[in-house]
């Protein structure tokens, strides 16, 4: 496979996961497939293999005591480059699926967290503990019911 393709693949493989948290975040079987690992091993898998094959004698001593100029020119080779986007497909998928089961512990709306996330990973953060924050200050009624509601809903489902 080419670095071109694991790119190409890597960048299809995280859609799926992203459109299950947003367009149905509620659904059962988004909750078991965001309850694994396995889509971050995966990924964690093609980053190391590009990883390794980005560093050079010449690029580790760079990257060891990093000066901007010398960033930009690891990541003017194709292979640092796609190491550098997948690294944060890795991150942003991560952390969606942390706003994501956040949303689902606590209540909160999380589609317009998940969207910046996907598209801007550290502003759907942002967003999230805004989010949190707006609501946990002016809506704290509401909080309490909707983790009752959904702690009730997780009970009844597992039998208990």
């Amino acid at each position: 496979m080419t670095i071109s393709q694991l790119f190409n693949v890597a960048n299809l493989f995280v859609l799926p996961f992203w459109t299950l948290m947003i367009l149905l975040p509620n659904w059962k079987v988004t909750r078991q497939i965001m309850s694994s690992y396995l889509p971050f091993v995966l990924l964690a898998g093609a980053y190391l293999y590009l990883f390794i094959n980005s560093i050079t004698p010449e690029n580790a001593q760079a990257l060891s005591n990093p000066q901007l100029a010398d960033i930009a020119r690891f990541f003017a080779d194709e292979t640092a480059a796609a190491t550098g986007w997948i690294h944060f497909l890795v991150m942003d998928l991560f952390v969606g699926r942390w706003i994501y089961w956040e949303g689902q512990k606590t209540a909160i709306w999380t589609i317009h967290s998940l969207a910046l996330c996907l598209f801007a990973g550290p502003l759907g953060l942002l967003s999230h503990i805004l989010t949190y924050w707006i609501a946990k200050t002016f809506f704290p009624k509401f909080q309490e019911n909707e983790a009752v509601t959904i702690e009730e809903k997780a009970a009844s489902s597992s039998g208990t």
